[in-house]
């Protein structure tokens, strides 16, 4: 009897068991979805809201994705704007570093080169910023101080937690909430506080158009990538962008190593 009930459940097709992953936040996706894009509507050829990421269920994938996906979104729009600012020769007014006081050695360069040109101390100060932002934004007594959850427990997909670490309790005489000594003056988000007067349907606009953004950026990221790698790869681009001869996706490669 066991064998059977064992061979049972091995055999038996997926839509004959119970699905108790699904929740409703893959519904709200595919809702998200026609207003994102009311052409193309959902669509998910690989499935990725199903793949039960770390066996936490099916709302949490889907938070996770579109987490993800706003998080890629931002950063290619920043990797896009910063492309066509270096390939246009607008440089930031101040050194660099101390080795560095001007960007004379960046001249001619492509944009992917000047990473391989950027001092290995400099590298260093970026990856590690990096690396705060990331875990500042998944912990969950930051989350909780501002009021939120994390994305996989029915929090917004994209929200970055601000420095402030909670409201001033003034009462308590701790008027800096969490007993943060030196808060930063600006969030990452909205640092000039923008969407405060804007309304719910307003901010809902808002974020859609920064998700068609970033999915735009994050195409034409790769573009210049693409020309700047395999001249005539894009046709737009011919012409337009530097060559580069290195290998774009070295800091991803398990060999990578910062030289000092």
């Amino acid at each position: 009897m066991p064998l059977n009930v064992a061979r049972a459940s091995v055999v038996s097709p997926p839509e004959l068991i119970p699905d108790a992953r699904n929740g409703k936040a893959l519904e709200e996706v595919k809702v998200l979805a026609k207003e994102l894009n009311p052409v193309l509507g959902y669509w998910d050829p690989l499935n990725l809201c199903r793949l039960n990421l770390y066996g936490q269920g099916d709302d949490a994938t889907v938070g996770f994705v579109r987490h993800a996906e706003i998080k890629h979104g931002r950063v290619a729009m920043a990797a896009f704007v910063g492309y066509i600012v270096h390939e246009n020769g607008w440089r930031w007014p101040w050194p660099l570093s101390t080795s560095l006081p001007d960007y004379s050695s960046f001249e001619g360069l492509s944009a992917p080169a000047v990473w391989d040109a950027t001092p290995a101390a400099s590298k260093l100060q970026i990856i590690l910023f990096v690396g705060f932002l990331e875990v500042w934004s998944e912990t969950k007594f930051v989350l909780e101080s501002d009021g939120e959850k994390h994305y996989m427990r029915g929090g917004k997909p994209g929200y970055f937690p601000t420095f402030d670490l909670g409201k001033p309790d003034y009462s308590s005489g701790n008027p800096l909430g969490w007993g943060v000594a030196h808060p930063v003056p600006f969030n990452l988000f909205d640092p000039f506080k923008l969407t405060g007067g804007l309304s719910a349907e307003e901010k809902a606009r808002l974020r859609l158009v920064e998700i068609n953004n970033g999915r735009l950026a994050m195409l034409g990221i790769m573009a210049f990538v693409s020309a700047a790698a395999v001249p005539g790869a894009v046709p737009a681009l011919t012409n337009a962008i530097k060559h580069y001869d290195g290998e774009v996706m070295a800091p991803f490669a398990p060999e990578f190593h910062l030289n000092f």
